[in-house]
Order: structure tokens, then C-alpha cells, then sequence
């Protein structure tokens, strides 16, 4: 579904070719909304299938779009979770029996969980690593949601070295949680 090669992008809207710079950083941006790797990577591609067929020439911050759609797939998709669950807990309340004297519920297996957990380890470990203002640029920007601008003000720097932070931090947890 993506473009093969460099000469393909170059005739791409520029609100996908800023997809494909910022890929990445939408990816540990929605991991750390969702807290899992695997929805992030979904929601990454949604996102890719949203904006694929978009006529966005008149789009004057694409970055920005990018991030605000992300934001609005993961409150999306974390909504949708909640409901299912609801949804869940309902029905095995209503379906519930019991062996014995213990009541068998149904649930996530035990490997879903773990695996689940432990991602969730892996990228908190990761960015606690991170050099210490690296990490706070990371944490107040992409974790807490504040603007560049918000967290250079927070962090008493300026704004490019805010970037800057941001991206060597991106770059140490791509290298460190990438397979």
C-alpha cells in the first residue's frame, strides 16, 4: 500500500509525506496514548488509510493535522475499548457460572495480559533511560501533551533545543524498542 520509492512521494499530497517523515514519531506518540505497541501500529495505519484518498493541498501545517488526527483516533479507539468492555463485564455478570464454590469469568488470557504488560514495561524503562532533560522534553511534549512551545516555557529553553530533545529522545527509543 505504500509507495515504492522516493520518485512515487514526490507526487504525494503533502499532508502524506509529512505522514512518512513523522511516522515514527506518531507511532511512540499513539503507544504512549494507548500503552500498546501492536494498537499504535493499527491506529498508525489507520491513520495512513484516512489520509491516503484526502485531497489536502490547502492544508498549511500538515504536522499539526497529523498529530490532531492521531490524537482523535486514540481517544476514538481508547472509547470504543471502554464500551467493549463495559459491554464485556455486563454479559459475563449476566452469563456468569460457577465450579464449585468460584465463579469462572471469562477474560483476556493470561499470555495477552503479559505480553500487554510487557510492552507497556519496555517503553516506560525506555524513557526512563533517556537523559534527563531529553526525557522531560519527551515526557511534558508527546506524553503530557504540551506544545513545543508550552514545554520550552516549562523547561526554561528555547524551543529548538525543545526539537532538538525530541528528536534525539525519538530517535534512542526507535533504536531501543525496534525488533
Amino acid at each position: 500500500m505504500e509507495p515504492s520509492g522516493p520518485s512515487d512521494r514526490r507526487e504525494e499530497s503533502p499532508l502524506v509525506q509529512a505522514f512518512f517523515e513523522k511516522r515514527e514519531t506518531l507511532l511512540l506518540f499513539l503507544a504512549a496514548r494507548t500503552r500498546s505497541m501492536a494498537e499504535a501500529e493499527d491506529l498508525v495505519q489507520d491513520l495512513y488509510l484516512k489520509i491516503a484518498g484526502v485531497d489536502a493541498a490547502e492544508v498549511r501545517t500538515p504536522g499539526a493535522l497529523l498529530y490532531r488526527m492521531a490524537a482523535n483516533l486514540a481517544v476514538d479507539h481508547l472509547r470504543s475499548a471502554r464500551r467493549a468492555a463495559g459491554r464485556d463485564a455486563r454479559w459475563r455478570l449476566e452469563t456468569r457460572t460457577t465450579l464449585g464454590d468460584e465463579d469462572v469469568v471469562p477474560g483476556p488470557g493470561a499470555d495477552e495480559t503479559i505480553a500487554e504488560r510487557q510492552r507497556a514495561r519496555l517503553l516506560a524503562e525506555a524513557v526512563a533511560d533517556l537523559p534527563p532533560q531529553m526525557g522531560r522534553a519527551f515526557r511534558l511534549n508527546k506524553l503530557d501533551g504540551l506544545t513545543q512551545a508550552k514545554t520550552a516555557e516549562a523547561m526554561g529553553i528555547s524551543q529548538k533545543m525543545v526539537e532538538h530533545h525530541i528528536q534525539a529522545a525519538i530517535r534512542k527509543l526507535s533504536e531501543r524498542l525496534r525488533p
